[in-house]
């Protein structure tokens, strides 16, 4: 089952890179409606989700993950995602007094993931809609290396090689789903090499970095008071920054993921790769993670030619809405007969239209998409506000108004360029195909 935290839990620190003291507070979110980042801190508290197309490595910027949804962005949040996957949450408001997320006070998951446990880690009424590794995908670049193919789990291996005595070259493979997390991975602290550390300051870097929040590995030895709590805690940090890079996808992911000599930035570029090459629910392998084609959308929908009334996908945001379009033309089949000399698309297939895009908002929410249909149970509310003719474009916008065991209610309205020409609220089910 998918899974949130009980109450709301709040920490404080300091960003790593910037220096400024933020709060973070984590609280309780609704099914299926992702991990989301919320920045208190500007007008709007504006939003951004945890999903690929909002990852992004900037090399100008640090050692860091960033989140940007427009112009809003969060950085430094790969901690705090490798305590949430490692936990198995799947729903999540993060919000966010600043832009970086604060570092947690010893560089490690553990302050978080200790955090999210004491606030209870509860179960919600949906299965967990996990993203399947279904074939071997590999990405490479000057010597860096990250692949992952079918594992029925979550497996991470991972290498390193550095010119240095103390590191030097470290391996390890951990099954993430025997509750190796707590004890394996989320105390292994971050770690920089002091030959480094004047470069990363003179770029204005690590304005937050202390001697009791990262490991400091000196010519021939750790600097810290502390000795090191692993013999190979460098490579044991590696995979809880992959852990959190990989959850970037927005959902807990199955499959055995290897590493060599990666980070952040390959993280981020091999997420969006496998975004682009798994057949991700409601999505054909290849097409754009923000528009569906004909082809994306038959490969979800059951409806085809002449009752196929969806041409293409411009936005989805999961959970949430949907954005689609139908363009209208002579040739449709209905305007032989509505009306011959005096063509009007039928007012009940504008609402199918729209009942259409409203299927593929929920279908794309769930997972074997193509293992279930949508049925039609209801509409209110539905007013027509002027006829639609031939070279007419309708453009459809739905918003998920409720949804309770695997019933929703859906907002729809239709517009052709600005002028809204028809509105509805729709009720909807999802069955299992196999017992329709």
């Amino acid at each position: 089952m998918q899974q949130t935290i009980a109450q709301p839990v709040s920490f404080e620190g300091i960003g790593l890179h910037t220096g400024q003291r933020g709060g973070v507070t984590f609280r309780p979110a609704p099914p299926d409606s992702g991990v989301r980042f919320v920045r208190t801190d500007l007008n709007g508290r504006p939003e951004v989700a945890v999903r690929p197309a909002n990852a992004h490595f900037d090399p100008n910027a640090g050692r860091r993950t960033i989140l940007r949804q427009g112009s809003v962005q969060v950085h430094s949040m790969e901690h705090i995602l490798a305590a949430i996957a490692g936990l198995g949450i799947d729903n999540l408001a993060i919000e966010l007094s600043s832009m970086e997320a604060p570092e947690p006070a010893d560089g490690s998951a553990a302050p978080i993931a200790t955090l999210l446990r004491e606030a209870g880690i509860v179960d919600q009424d949906r299965p967990k809609r996990h993203i399947k590794v279904t074939k071997p995908v590999t990405w490479s670049e000057n010597g860096i290396l990250v692949s992952a193919e079918p594992y029925n789990g979550l497996k991470l291996s991972f290498t390193i090689d550095y010119d240095h005595p103390v590191i030097g070259h470290q391996s390890i493979s951990i099954d993430m789903n025997d509750g190796a997390f707590m004890e394996e991975i989320a105390p292994a602290r971050t770690f920089v090499l002091e030959r480094d550390i004047e470069a990363l300051r003179r770029a204005g870097w690590i304005k937050g970095g202390r001697m009791e929040s990262a490991v400091v590995v000196g010519a021939d030895k750790v600097l810290n008071p502390e000795p090191l709590r692993f013999p190979d805690e460098f490579v044991r940090h590696k995979v809880l920054d992959l852990l959190g890079d990989l959850f970037l996808l927005g959902r807990p992911l199955l499959g055995h993921v290897r590493a060599v000599r990666s980070g952040h930035q390959s993280h981020v570029a091999f997420v969006k790769h496998l975004e682009e090459s798994l057949p991700l629910p409601g999505r054909r392998p290849g097409a754009s993670p923000d528009e569906w084609d004909t082809a994306a959308v038959m490969d979800i929908l059951p409806h085809r030619y002449p009752f196929l009334l969806v041409d293409r996908i411009l936005k989805i945001d999961e959970g949430r809405s949907i954005e689609g379009i139908k363009n209208v033309t002579i040739n449709e089949p209905f305007f032989q007969g509505h009306f011959p000399g005096h063509p009007i698309m039928p007012a009940v297939l504008i609402i199918e239209a729209m009942a259409q895009i409203g299927g593929l908002l929920l279908l794309h929410s769930i997972d074997d998409p193509h293992d279930k249909l949508m049925y039609f149970m209801g509409i209110d509310a539905a007013r027509f506000r002027r006829p639609v003719t031939p070279g007419d474009q309708l453009r459809f916008h739905l918003t998920l108004l409720k949804l309770k065991s695997g019933t929703a209610k859906m907002k729809g309205e239709a517009y052709v360029e600005d002028q809204l020409v028809a509105e509805a609220e729709l009720l909807a089910t999802v069955v299992d195909r196999r017992h329709a």
